[in-house]
């Protein structure tokens, strides 16, 4: 089995190295991550410009790559025929923050996977719950291990894939793993407006973190809080099916 494992945050993130040790356990692994942070880029695909791939030096006698480009570009990239070998399956991560609820349509880590899943490849995504850029992974990569290999054994359906969100907590003190639902977040935005030294106004999108209801059992959000490591089933047919029959009762003209 070849894996490819890619990311947002970045080449040199610390989470990509950790998740790119743990699936050595799986067969050969190639790793192909932005050469710059790419968070909450979303499913951005890179159409109209070149995109340049230059080999890195990641350490552990690791294969590496990076590109000027978002997670996404890195997974079609690499699929569609830059590295030569085959892939068998996409891991995305360890995302530095979780990526819970709506978190899903801005994470460039969950958008690599969602590449992949169009790709036709089985595909996961992790996030640590933890935003620190000292954050410890080695409880994320043994959780991703377990997750990984289950996924091998049992296949997922075409089109869907697994969001996996672990937390900050040593592996000992994990609770266990939740499949569960997402959940709603709160996001808690607020734009800020400065002026340059020629007076001109500038905007920056901030913010505290988002939050989210901890109270509903059997989500994402809920999971974390009470120390679970939260697998996430998604699909992408985001049709909102229950709409459809309501939907046609509606006079269009």
């Amino acid at each position: 089995m070849r894996i490819l494992v890619s990311n947002d945050d970045g080449i040199l993130a610390p989470g990509l190295r950790a998740l790119a040790l743990a699936m050595r356990e799986f067969g050969d692994v190639i790793v192909v991550g932005p050469e710059e942070n790419q968070s909450a880029n979303g499913h951005r695909k890179t159409l109209s410009r070149p995109l340049r791939i230059s080999k890195v030096n990641i350490g552990e006698d690791v294969e590496a790559y990076s590109v000027d480009g978002s997670p996404a570009d890195c997974v079609a990239m690499t699929v569609l025929g830059v590295i030569k070998q085959p892939i068998d399956m996409v891991v995305s991560g360890i995302n530095r923050g979780a990526n819970l609820g709506q978190d899903l349509t801005y994470s460039g880590t969950v958008a690599a996977a969602f590449e992949a899943t169009i790709q036709r490849r089985k595909a996961v995504a992790f996030s640590l719950d933890n935003p620190s850029l000292n954050a410890d992974y080695s409880a994320a990569a043994q959780a991703a291990c377990m997750v990984v290999r289950e996924v091998i054994q049992n296949a997922l359906p075409p089109m869907t894939l697994l969001n996996v969100n672990v937390p900050n907590l040593p592996f000992d003190q994990i609770k266990g793993f939740k499949v569960t639902r997402q959940g709603m977040r709160v996001y808690r935005d607020r734009l800020d407006e400065r002026f340059d030294p020629m007076g001109r106004p500038y905007y920056w999108i901030g913010g505290d973190a988002p939050t989210g209801d901890i109270t509903v059992e059997g989500t994402d959000i809920w999971a974390i809080h009470n120390g679970y490591v939260s697998i996430t089933p998604v699909q992408l047919d985001m049709t909102a099916h229950t709409l459809i029959d309501s939907l046609r009762d509606w006079h269009f003209n």
